[in-house]
């Protein structure tokens, strides 16, 4: 068995941009029994759920991080304890470009500051979602090589942690589901080699739709699921643009499929422009009814809607907590990851 997570407890000193991780103490007795790492354990996938140490299905609600070549500077010892202690955020998703000048430009650079951000995450109590964000080009075997020197190295520095998920291609596209299949089929026996009890979470077709945006629909993968075990399966909407065809596969998929919804956004697919907090809640009912885990995009300061905080938030240090620094769609999601949790334990 992996040992317990490290968490950190916040102490109640706080400045403008919530407690500061210069006042954060270890709590060298074993993991914070409040933190969802601690309450959880090691997520294995049971049937088609994500469940806790205990066997028991529960659902993950958090952000995910924008690219970290782009907007590191949102991701500071402030920003990631109001994300703990203020959002109570189970999950952070760490995207880790590929291309856009991210990984392929400075492997060393972007593999180091993925092993900061997983350790500060497992620090305050949250889980680690390790996406490789590949986009464009959209085959998953372009990047197969790369692939298996990062997550080689994630996986033998992080396997003793329990609160980790692998995310081994954002989205993939313009290309069929058997060409993903086998790019998964390659890459997860690299993981498992160093790592064999992290949940894996395999990109779907059409930009991790389950094919929907290219005519496709969940049959694909039911009819040939990847062959590896504690795996699931990752599902991408933006509520203006995405509506009742894919709320309907979104649906569809999960009793049949372990399923995850790493990306998400209340806009149009291009994460900007007007939100849809009706459709997105409608998408949110139907993810807590089925314990569908989701992270939310993105927690950074872009300009674009779908970014949480007001452009200059992150130049400016916060202030982190609170709403004041907040666009609408990072008021709206706030408000629903700090919804308390049930996490079932034996």
């Amino acid at each position: 068995m992996k040992a317990g997570a490290n968490t950190v407890r916040a102490t109640a000193t706080t400045s403008a941009g919530g407690p500061n991780v210069d006042h954060l103490s270890v709590d060298t007795g074993g993991p914070v029994a409040s933190t969802p790492a601690a309450v959880n354990g090691q997520l294995r996938v049971c049937g088609t759920k994500l469940c806790n140490q205990y066997g028991k299905p529960i659902q993950l609600r958090g952000m995910s991080s924008h690219g970290t070549q782009w907007y590191g500077q949102c991701l500071t010892g402030g920003s990631l304890n109001a994300l703990a202690t203020d959002w109570n955020a189970d999950v952070l998703r760490v995207s880790t470009y590929v291309q856009e000048d991210g990984y392929e430009t400075d492997p060393r650079r972007f593999t180091d500051l993925a092993h900061s951000l997983i350790d500060q995450a497992t620090a305050r109590g949250m889980y680690v979602i390790v996406d490789w964000h590949m986009l464009s080009p959209g085959d998953p075997h372009h990047n197969l090589a790369m692939a298996r020197t990062f997550f080689t190295e994630i996986a033998q520095r992080h396997n003793t942690k329990t609160n980790l998920l692998y995310e081994i291609a954002n989205e993939p596209s313009g290309v069929s589901w058997s060409r993903i299949k086998s790019y998964a089929e390659q890459l997860i026996p690299v993981i498992r080699q160093h790592d064999p009890e992290t949940p894996v979470l395999v990109g779907t077709r059409a930009w991790s739709s389950f094919g929907v945006s290219e005519g496709s629909d969940e049959n694909e993968v039911v009819n040939s699921p990847v062959a590896a075990a504690n795996i699931m399966y990752t599902f991408h909407f933006y509520a203006a643009s995405h509506r009742e065809e894919y709320l309907n596969t979104l649906s569809r998929a999960a009793d049949r499929l372990p399923v995850f919804v790493t990306e998400f956004g209340t806009q149009n697919y291009a994460g900007e422009d007007a939100d849809d907090f009706a459709m997105a809640q409608r998408y949110l009912d139907l993810m807590a009814s089925k314990k569908i885990s989701w992270v939310n995009w993105n927690f950074s300061d872009d300009h674009r809607s779908g970014a949480v905080f007001k452009t200059g938030t992150c130049a400016n240090n916060g202030p982190w907590t609170g709403t004041s620094s907040l666009k609408p769609a990072g008021v709206w999601v706030r408000d629903r990851i700090r919804t308390p949790d049930s996490f079932p334990t034996g």
